[in-house]
């Protein structure tokens, strides 16, 4: 009987080492592919006046989208590139183009529950590809969290905020996508790479 109870608790225990491991490789891998290549984790616009976007490879001068929102909210996205990883970083400058300060309206992070809960963010936004008639979602990390820039609330009249937003790609044929944020108007942009 003991020997049965020992080589049971011996497979019991090689089991549990195994799914520890797996556990602690799963979690090693984060949010997902490119979690590294993140331009902004968080950022906090009632802290920051003219937070610009850092120069990045790729990027123009010319944004290749200005969307207005309420408020005098406008939002210029600056690039929209496919990484390798399998995924599509947008970039942009959010600015405040009132004469006083914005609560950023909660309906930018969406309506979905998961989202929500993890505070202010960009999770509402969605790329549209009309060739392939499939609309993407903001990607999340392994805990829900929306992988875009989080933990804003206000911003002052007159000051920026740079911003990202990580989508799953469409096929590598699809260029052009439309970029949807709630309350803001919608454009078509080129994702490049």
């Amino acid at each position: 009987m003991s020997i049965r109870f020992t080589a049971k608790a011996r497979r019991g225990m090689v089991a549990l080492t195994v799914a520890a491991g797996l556990a602690v490789g799963v979690a090693g891998c984060g949010g997902g592919a490119g979690d590294d290549k993140k331009p902004h984790s968080s950022a906090s616009a009632s802290q920051g006046g003219n937070a610009g976007p850092s120069a990045q490879e790729g990027q123009s001068d010319q944004p290749l989208a200005e969307l207005k929102g309420s408020d005098g909210l406008l939002l210029q996205i600056t690039s929209a590139q496919r990484d390798t990883g399998g995924f599509v970083t947008v970039n942009g400058t959010l600015k405040n183009d009132g004469a006083q300060t914005v609560v950023i309206p909660s309906a930018l992070s969406g309506n979905e529950t998961e989202i929500i809960k993890n505070g202010r963010s960009l999770g509402g936004a969605t790329l549209v590809d009309p060739q392939g008639k499939k609309r993407y979602y903001v990607l999340r990390d392994t805990e829900g969290r929306p992988l875009t820039t989080t933990g804003f609330s206000t911003l002052k009249a007159g000051s920026t905020l740079a911003v990202f937003m990580q989508f799953p790609a469409p096929p590598a044929n699809t260029t052009g996508v439309e970029f949807q944020l709630p309350t803001f108007s919608s454009a078509t942009i080129k994702i490049s790479g």
